[in-house]
């Protein structure tokens, strides 16, 4: 069927903001982004029309919607934020001719092949083949995980929750640090370190291994202070972030072979591209072994585009639209 939708909505639903946008089908131009937190509303449809209201786009009725929890049916329950809803049940409410829900990190795997060179920053050597298998994973409120497949023509998500596998500590700081958040926790996970919340526990973790008596910072405090070199600690905190982001990103590439890229995305590894670039994170993300030599050859991008969730949904609605 031909695409005859000429605009549509995507939105991209984490745990903290709510990001709606108008997107032109024919270029996937985005415009009239806007930005709410999840906490000023009720339900997701209600933020959805009320975005619809403020910027007249009410007769818009194709709409897809990325959202940062798993997503195997109707029934979608987020995984750090309280709202729920049924898919159909919505589409009914709202009156849409089509309403597409996808994992957020399915809608980032299929953003990749839409970025331009503008929209990344290459780490270390390595290249990407276009037609081979890509992964992506990003650090913010969690940590998504997802791969990108290209089967007959059509690129092919693979969502999944790698960011809650089992995390493996590799140093004696690492050591102290899975003690720690076992006893907090239980089971730890990537995304007990690889997130915001995870990198407020590192600095606290650090701290208690170096015997220093510190109040806690939030995850913004302690890169700010990364950043301008005013913390020992909270830099020491922000290297220990990259490292284990590195072997959890040369993980993802060993697991489906892939050549087409390892990207990273989410809220905070581009704001702290600085202290990235300088980190152990592509010398971790290499560090594999006998498969050293292997993961050499994949390329790893930052990924800079500032809405890549939003773009990622429009290209999937395009595709499912011209199917």
């Amino acid at each position: 069927m031909a695409n005859l939708v000429d605009f549509a909505i995507v939105a991209d639903i984490g745990g903290t903001n709510a990001r709606f946008s108008r997107v032109k089908m024919a270029d996937l131009t985005l415009d009239k982004v806007a930005v709410y937190p999840c906490a000023t509303f009720a339900s997701l449809a209600d933020a959805l029309q009320h975005y619809q209201q403020q910027q007249q786009l009410t007769m818009l009725k194709h709409v897809a919607i990325a959202i940062a929890c798993p997503v195997t049916g109707d029934d979608v329950s987020m995984t750090n934020f309280h709202w729920q809803f049924s898919i159909s049940a919505m589409q009914r409410q709202l009156g849409l001719s089509r309403l597409l829900v996808m994992n957020d990190f399915t809608a980032v795997a299929m953003s990749l092949p839409a970025l331009t060179a503008s929209d990344k920053v290459q780490l270390g050597q390595g290249s990407s083949q276009p037609d081979k298998p890509m992964a992506v994973l990003g650090a913010g409120t969690g940590l998504g995980v997802a791969h990108l497949i290209k089967v007959d023509g059509k690129f092919v998500p693979l969502p999944g929750e790698g960011g809650h596998v089992d995390w493996a500590a590799q140093t004696e700081q690492e050591w102290f640090i899975q003690q720690m958040l076992s006893k907090e926790y239980g089971h730890v996970s990537p995304e007990r370190l690889l997130s915001g919340p995870g990198l407020e526990a590192i600095y606290r973790a650090l701290a208690l291994y170096r015997r220093l008596d510190v109040a806690p910072l939030s995850a913004g405090e302690i890169g700010q202070q990364a950043l301008a070199g005013t913390s020992e600690l909270a830099s020491a905190t922000v290297a220990q972030f990259f490292a284990s982001l590195g072997s959890v990103a040369g993980d993802l590439a060993l697991t489906l072979s892939t050549f087409g890229g390892v990207y990273v995305a989410g809220g905070i590894a581009p704001k702290l591209l600085p202290l990235l670039e300088a980190s152990e994170f592509r010398t971790r993300f290499e560090a594999k072994g006998r498969f050293s030599a292997f993961n050499r050859q994949i390329a790893t991008y930052i990924v800079t585009a500032p809405q890549p969730g939003l773009l990622g949904a429009a290209v999937y609605l395009k595709q499912s639209l011209a199917s």
